[in-house]
């Protein structure tokens, strides 16, 4: 494979390989993203390559071969973000996009759609409210509320070919950058772009460049931050496997700006498929020249490596994750000197997260004026948001900063699944807080979440609705946090134990209402003395639902009752004497005789020995047993 070694040389070969693909007459791309594999795409992407043999089909890319008319080509694609419809398959030209594709729907695929051109209608996805077929992904509302920048390209190209990435344009960014601009002109680019991190903090892009390329140390690295460890989060995940080369692509040009030489992406091992996607594709960058030594002939050079993490939350804050690289204990450090400043291996290094990094081609290609145009004027650009939990429409969005939390989750994610009541949706993960149908309405932007006591965080939304347990919910995420702490500084090691041992207490019916008062002051020290960010947001969740559903605590403290019967201690089974038909059923099912009654005469439940295990209720034939 012969080295890139100009601007005009790319430019010949992005119009060469997007000839190419524009000559496949039909193009079949299997989503082929973490979540539809769980889905079993890969056995659909089987299939489809076994039926090519037999019909003259090309199964993969190969650019330097013209294709005649009667090949076809069957690729495996990155994440197309409607997981709950996973399977996907995507056929172009036609633009059909069917939904929940199954290893024997593909020879009908073949027969009705390859071959005779026509669609098939049992697979296209049917709108939920108008009962419509949506014959393409543009008509499905799930994808008409998103506004893709990152996304753009995943599930539309093949992730393990640089081929396809080079003819959608993708290293165009670089090349201007390393043709056309001055270090110092890229970084006041992403400047005046107000790109801002996308891992959390929500700290200015371009003031970190600024202050690594102002160091008098020559010697600094670019660092990408892809540890994710948010439970329910998989936006990074989906980038990396979906579109590998624009993150890569933005690492560069962040280390041309700098002055950097080498970088290191920090995956966590939980990422298989993402590692194996970014070696592949580093492999294929360093052998186009777009990587390494004189990088398109510009003189420029820049390394890249791979590190994986072993799953510690904590090793997402950057100081953590630098020490991690460096093969020590993965744990925060005492701040200043900033990791601007003294980074990894103790020189300045930018450290940005995925997402931040996939932005950058763009802002350069189409500049700093462009990208202010999406978003809020504070806030500029798009978020991916993992969607999940309690909504019908379950997957990854990309949306303006800006939007509502209602357009997301009743337009985009189409309501709440069973038509139950919404009641919270949890953002920013364990270091975020909930936010409630008072506040469905307001704008999602970095600043404006934290006046409601939240933070956007990397992106994770997880809905819950009326059977959801505040409570529990708080308890969840502390116990999350505590077992995730690295146990460095005493604030976050004993403090959110103190305050996981009240949750308990609490769930488990022995709660105090001193506790409430102490869960508050626990919060509050915690906030204003932990080490690190992630331990001085760990309480967010205790501090939100307790702000929010002050009523849910004092009905387990009090009440003793879980409104939502959700914790199990707390259950009271009853037996209803209007339907109980003293059958003695429930009472023989009872393995701690719990349940006693006698023949014309209503059961009864005595709760000092029930041991809330459910046994009566699957005993009953007469439905006369409820849980208050």
């Amino acid at each position: 494979m012969k080295k890139i070694q100009s601007r005009e040389e790319l430019n010949e070969l992005s119009k060469k390989f997007a000839e190419a693909i524009k000559n496949e007459p039909v193009r079949i791309l299997v989503c082929a993203g973490t979540g539809c594999q769980a889905s079993g795409s890969l056995k659909v992407w089987e299939k489809m390559c076994e039926l090519a043999k037999d019909t003259e089909i090309s199964v993969e890319f190969a650019p330097e071969i013209a294709h005649d008319k009667n090949q076809v080509a069957v690729h495996k694609s990155g994440c197309l973000g409607f997981c709950e419809q996973g399977p996907l398959v995507r056929i172009e030209p036609l633009g059909a996009l069917y939904t929940k594709v199954k290893p024997e729907d593909c020879e009908e695929i073949f027969a009705t759609t390859i071959k005779k051109h026509e669609v098939l209608h049992r697979l296209l996805y049917k709108n939920k409210i108008t009962g419509e077929e949506c014959f393409n992904q543009s008509e499905i509302p799930f994808y008409k509320g998103q506004t893709r920048v990152v996304l753009k390209t995943c599930g539309t190209i093949a992730p393990e070919s640089i081929e396809e990435a080079i003819a959608v344009g993708e290293y165009q960014a670089l090349a201007k950058a390393l043709f056309s601009m001055t270090g110092d002109e890229v970084i006041k680019t992403v400047l005046d772009s107000k790109l801002r991190g996308r891992g959390g903090g929500g700290f200015v892009a371009g003031k970190k460049w600024q202050q690594v390329a102002g160091q008098p140390e020559k010697i600094r690295y670019v660092v990408c931050n892809g540890d994710e460890g948010d439970p329910g989060a998989f936006m990074d995940c989906s980038i990396m496997e979906g579109d590998p080369h624009r993150m890569i692509e933005g690492m560069i040009i962040a280390a041309y700006a700098v002055g950097a030489q080498e970088g290191y992406i920090y995956v966590r091992a939980e990422y298989p498929l993402a590692v194996k996607r970014l070696s592949l594709a580093i492999k294929q960058a360093t052998e186009y020249g777009l990587l390494g030594e004189n990088i398109l002939g510009s003189g420029f050079n820049f390394k890249l490596n791979i590190n994986r993490g072993a799953g510690a939350f904590v090793c997402g804050e950057g100081s953590a994750l630098t020490a991690s690289i460096e093969g020590k204990r993965g744990m925060p450090r005492v701040k200043p000197p900033r990791t601007v400043e003294q980074g990894l291996f103790g020189k300045p290094t930018v450290l940005n997260n995925v997402e931040t990094y996939a932005n950058v081609p763009e802002i350069i290609l189409r500049g700093a004026d462009w990208y202010k145009t999406i978003g809020t004027s504070d806030s500029p650009g798009t978020k991916t948001f993992a969607l999940t939990g309690a909504v019908r429409n379950t997957g990854l969005v990309e949306v303006p900063f800006g939007i509502t939390p209602r357009e997301i989750i009743f337009n985009i994610g189409g309501g709440i699944r069973g038509d139950k009541k919404f009641k919270a949706v949890q953002i920013g993960g364990p270091s975020g807080g909930c936010l409630t149908e008072k506040q469905l309405d307001e704008p999602l932007d970095f600043d404006s979440v934290k006046k409601l006591g939240v933070i956007v965080g990397s992106g994770g939304l997880v809905v819950m609705d009326e059977d959801t347990c505040m409570v529990e919910v708080a308890r969840f995420f502390m116990e999350f946090t505590h077992r995730e702490s690295c146990g460095k500084c005493v604030p976050c090691r004993e403090g959110t134990l103190r305050m996981l041992e009240i949750l308990e207490r609490i769930v488990a019916g022995q709660g105090r209402l001193e506790d409430i008062e102490e869960l508050r002051t626990l919060a509050d020290l915690i906030i204003h003395t932990a080490l690190c960010g992630l331990g001085k947001s760990a309480p967010l969740p205790v501090v939100s639902t307790l702000n929010s559903f002050p009523e849910e605590y004092l009905a387990h403290i009090q009440d003793k009752k879980c409104p939502a019967h959700v914790c199990q201690k707390l259950k009271q089974y009853i037996i209803d004497p209007a339907k109980c038909k003293s059958c003695s059923k429930c009472a023989r099912g009872c393995p701690v005789q719990a349940i006693s009654g006698e023949r014309g005469v209503p059961y009864k439940i005595d709760q000092a020995k029930c041991i809330k295990c459910g046994a009566c209720i699957a005993a009953c034939p007469f439905k006369a047993i409820y849980i208050a």
